[in-house]
């Protein structure tokens, strides 16, 4: 089915991806291969790809240890009936962290789920990539597109620079402008204020979360260091500000 004329089917599934907190794993039992399905939490990779943190103990991450291979469902969520809303399957695999990525990871992954810092040093937890090799979005009738990485991940090929200053960014917001993303939340998004903090920042946007409740604030055109970042942030602060 092709997607009606008014449908950005790349910009959901990224949004999905950024806002997700929860989602069913599917996995490969080892020894006969049978489909296994689980509940995790996830977080978002800069570039989008779902993080998650899981027990060498439990049988989904035993399975990843046999065969990498995964699906990933994630859904909105909607009100009322669960298949009114768009939700998306990944397909691809899942690898553990390597060590010179783990702490960007683990930031990442703790700033949308605090609570895991009581076990996330934990031996036998690990971190997770799922690398996509594709995906399946069902919107709603005619909104049913399937897509490629290219087409819902971010790429990072020119924002070291931001990597870099994600960390310091993140905390300088949540420390000292929680006015402006609430009002990032409330006259760019539509949301209630609340008490919005920032989980993290790419070239592509900025995820807010409060509570359980999380958002996805795209900027108008990428941003690839600090400067630019710190720019944005003046620019779309200033835009919800002159909203009433």
């Amino acid at each position: 089915m092709q997607p009606t004329a008014d449908f950005d089917p790349a910009h959901l599934a990224r949004s999905l991806l950024r806002r997700s907190r929860q989602g069913a794993l599917a996995t490969l039992m080892a020894g006969s291969g049978d489909p296994y399905c689980s509940l995790v939490n996830l977080a978002s990779h800069p570039d989008g790809a779902p993080i998650l943190l899981i027990s060498r103990l439990a049988l989904h991450t035993r399975n990843i240890l046999a065969d990498g291979r995964v699906s990933l469902m994630l859904d909105e969520r909607a009100e009322g009936d669960p298949l009114e809303g768009a939700r998306i399957m990944l397909a691809g695999r899942a690898e553990e962290v390597a060590e010179a990525e783990r702490e960007l990871v683990r930031r990442r992954y703790l700033a949308a789920h605090p609570s895991a810092e009581a076990f996330v040093e934990f031996k036998d937890f690990s971190f997770f990539v799922i690398r996509p090799r594709g995906a399946h979005l069902v919107a709603g009738f005619g909104r049913i597109v399937d897509l490629s990485p290219a087409q819902f991940l971010t790429d990072l090929s020119d924002a070291a620079p931001l990597l870099e200053a994600e960390a310091g960014a993140v905390a300088h917001m949540n420390e000292d402008h929680r006015e402006a993303m609430n009002l990032y939340a409330t006259r760019l998004l539509g949301a209630e204020s609340a008490d919005w903090i920032t989980t993290g920042c790419d070239p592509d946007g900025i995820d807010l979360q409060a509570g359980r409740k999380t958002l996805r604030l795209d900027f108008p055109e990428r941003v690839t260091d600090g400067t630019s970042l710190r720019k944005m942030l003046i620019r779309l602060a200033g835009e919800a500000r002159a909203k009433t």
